[in-house]
């Protein structure tokens, strides 16, 4: 396994698992609202993630697979969620 990592700097065909979901600082009423809804929509830790497509322009947004469903993230959305990446992807 590699370092910890966040999702917004995989690259296509990185896969791994989620280890963090969000910041766990609430004194933002943002940050607890995006963490909410990152929740809501199985990023969850112990998920596994798979970065499928990126956008042309900056590479955003993200297209990626959360266990059996796929979701698509802007980068600044994925940077709030940390994930242990598989070596022989990541490589």
């Amino acid at each position: 396994m590699s370092q910890p990592s966040r999702l917004s700097q995989a690259r296509p065909g990185d896969r791994g698992v989620i280890i963090k979901v969000g910041e766990h600082c609430h004194h933002q009423d943002h940050a607890l609202e995006l963490e909410r809804r990152l929740l809501e929509l199985g990023f969850v830790e112990g998920a596994t993630v798979e970065l499928l497509h990126e956008g042309l322009f900056g590479r955003d947004p993200i297209a990626m697979k959360v266990d059996d469903m796929r979701v698509a993230l802007r980068r600044h959305e994925a940077a709030s969620i940390t994930v242990q990446l598989d070596n022989a992807v990541a490589a």
